[in-house]
């Protein structure tokens, strides 16, 4: 021992300065608890309240469980090494007891404390979850078709995006970007929605995706804090064509890749090219690539190509197209054109 050496005034342990590293361990409590921590949840939709703000339950609700119980609790700021572990036991139809066991080390004295927490569940309806039972909305988005009715397809695209759309608005934070109700009827869709953001991105994405153009009509409802409060219908007219449809002009097949206004984009199925045709220079439709058949390519030859008739099995010859390029035995995508009793190569 030198004289540069302390020694500790409670066990006598050398130590260099004042009380010993297990004795100032011995003396620091390391964990301390709240005995009960209330959490505020929706029975609905299980949404979580946190002060004012209600937030949607993104996880596990053990992981959930395990959160309050360490926020409930208070590890000495000397501590290191910490490792926590949580153990939770349903004690009753609204309470949860946890015990919190916590491990570390004090001065570089290993140390472990333990604490109970119970957690008491109280029920209460969500800001999102009441607009909804109380018939609140912003908006309809109206989806419709020009001078025909909207078909199967076009109703389970708009429906995929309007859900599509409420699940991404809400994952971001927007809770109240909800749909209240999506109806079927036999001219369009009608997707009610809680929040004017949803209704706008609904229609664009299903403009964007279907073609058309949508049109807003706001109607003044009443004035909350002096401000004026509007539900808005979104009126979407989809094309009278649709992307993918195929039909001829001048003698020529061709497929619509896009619309705009009156005017089409096309894809000529004879040479390959794209062009536009206004809609008056179509004669007539034969129908959309969505309804294509698979045919088996029988043989090829340079300017002839043997398909198997998917319905007769027969072959049938037709002329090649430049922009594919079939392969014995392969399939191939082809319309029928009744009324000339055709297949049609479409990719």
């Amino acid at each position: 021992m030198t004289i540069l050496t302390s020694i500790c005034p409670r066990c006598g342990e050398p130590t260099e300065e004042g009380l010993c590293p297990q004795c100032r361990a011995a003396d620091t409590r390391l964990l301390t608890c709240e005995t009960r921590v209330i959490a505020v949840y929706c029975p609905v939709c299980d949404s979580q309240k946190r002060g004012k703000t209600w937030s949607d339950l993104r996880m596990p609700r053990e992981d959930f469980i395990a959160e309050l119980a360490v926020s409930a609790t208070s590890i000495h700021t000397d501590a290191k090494d910490i490792r926590v572990t949580v153990r939770s036991e349903e004690t009753g139809p609204n309470r949860t007891t946890c015990t919190v066991d916590v491990e570390g080390t004090l001065y570089s004295v290993p140390v472990r404390g333990t604490c109970e927490v119970e957690i008491l569940w109280q029920k209460e309806a969500c800001d999102r979850c009441s607009r909804i039972s109380g018939g609140y909305y912003e908006g309809i988005v109206q989806v419709r078709a020009t001078e025909r009715k909207i078909n199967a397809y076009e109703r389970e695209i708009a429906t995929n995006i309007a859900e599509q759309a409420e699940e991404s608005l809400q994952e971001s934070g927007d809770r109240l970007s909800f749909i209240s109700d999506l109806e079927e009827s036999k001219d369009g869709v009608d997707i009610t929605v809680g929040s004017q953001h949803l209704g706008q991105t609904i229609a664009r994405m299903i403009t964007g995706a279907l073609g058309g153009r949508y049109t807003t009509h706001p109607k003044l409802v009443g004035e909350k804090d002096g401000k004026a409060l509007y539900r808005v219908t979104y009126s979407i007219r989809l094309p009278y064509y649709q992307k993918g449809d195929v039909g001829v002009s001048r003698g020529n097949y061709f497929e619509v890749r896009d619309i705009d206004g009156r005017r089409l984009r096309v894809f000529d199925l004879q040479t390959g090219m794209t062009r536009t045709l206004a809609e008056d220079e179509v004669e007539r439709l034969i129908g959309n690539i969505r309804e294509a058949e698979s045919a088996l390519v029988v043989f090829t030859e340079p300017n002839l190509v043997g398909l198997m008739d998917p319905k007769t099995y027969r072959t049938r010859e037709l002329n090649p197209v430049p922009w594919t390029f079939p392969v014995e035995g392969q399939p191939i995508r082809v319309l029928r054109d009744e009324e000339q009793d055709r297949l049609v190569i479409v990719g």
